[in-house]
């Protein structure tokens, strides 16, 4: 019989490299295309002090962008909360055939730019386009609904570009959930409802902040679907920065992408508190 191999041990020479090198490189791109153009965009946006960041939260016309912005990133996410939550749960439910048509059904919308996309529901939604077209052939309605130009035909532009961002998650998180533990909340006389309620639910938690929180981020920033498809008394950040860029300079904007950057900290702060509540619910089942 032969003899074990003995293990050797590694040995970290004096001088070797180690893993903080290989990050170098990352770190060197971070600070180049990132850590160099926020400090840029600091120092524009307080070339003229704090009176900047002041006429901007003390401005009704800003407050009612940043209002609309914030509005509009609310409400795009709980209506696509409401359409992908009962997707996903058909779609984990699904046979494989099925499940591979409806996955491709919710990454189509990636496979056309998002410019054509906004263009082509400025077709569908102006007066004269194939929705009023339809409902007044109908007789569902005399006159044309005013569905562009409004919060209304914003809504649904964002909705259908953003709502990948919150099937996907949720699938996940659902094709995750052990069918063991809904079983055995049945077996001690649960119904349907608190089934949903008490463990389904729960435990699709994490898909539904990470979803939630990859919406209203994309919300806060969109410039191309509420420029198409928005008014001028609903505009968005996104578009404001733009104006401010062209007409008056940049402190202004450096200043609003400023704002807009803390705004997706604090999201990207709630994600990370819900992968962390996650886990621990995640632990507490086991």
């Amino acid at each position: 019989m032969a003899a074990p191999v003995a293990l050797r041990t590694r040995t970290r020479t004096p001088g070797a490299p180690n893993g903080l090198y290989l990050l170098l490189p990352a770190a060197i791109l971070l600070s180049v295309f990132f850590l160099v153009p926020l400090s840029l965009m600091l120092q524009t946006s307080l070339s003229e002090g704090g009176q900047t960041y002041t006429q901007i939260f003390g401005s009704p016309l800003y407050a009612q962008v940043l209002w609309n912005t914030a509005r509009t990133a609310l409400v795009t996410t709980l209506c696509c909360l409401a359409l992908a939550y009962p997707y996903a749960y058909v779609l984990n439910r699904a046979g494989p055939r099925m499940k591979l048509v409806m996955l491709a059904v919710v990454l189509l919308p990636f496979w056309t730019s998002l410019l054509v996309r906004s263009f082509a529901w400025v077709g569908l939604l102006q007066d004269a386009g194939l929705l009023n077209t339809l409902l007044q052939a109908l007789g569902v309605v005399t006159d044309p609904l005013e569905l562009i130009r409004t919060p209304t035909g914003v809504l649904i532009g964002m909705v259908h570009v953003l709502l990948p961002y919150m099937v996907l998650p949720l699938v996940t998180t659902m094709g995750q959930i052990d069918p063991s533990v809904l079983r055995a909340a049945q077996s001690f006389g649960a119904g349907p409802w608190q089934r949903f309620q008490r463990v389904f639910l729960p435990l699709t938690l994490p898909g539904i902040v990470s979803g939630s929180v990859l919406v209203f981020v994309l919300s806060l920033g969109f410039y191309i679907t509420p420029a198409l498809l928005g008014g001028t008394s609903d505009v968005m950040i996104g578009e404001t920065i733009v104006q401010e860029v062209t007409r008056f300079g940049p402190v202004t904007a450096s200043a609003l992408g400023l704002i807009l950057l803390a705004g997706t900290l604090v999201s990207v702060a709630l994600l990370l508190a819900a992968r962390s509540l996650g886990t621990a619910r995640k632990g507490g089942t086991k």
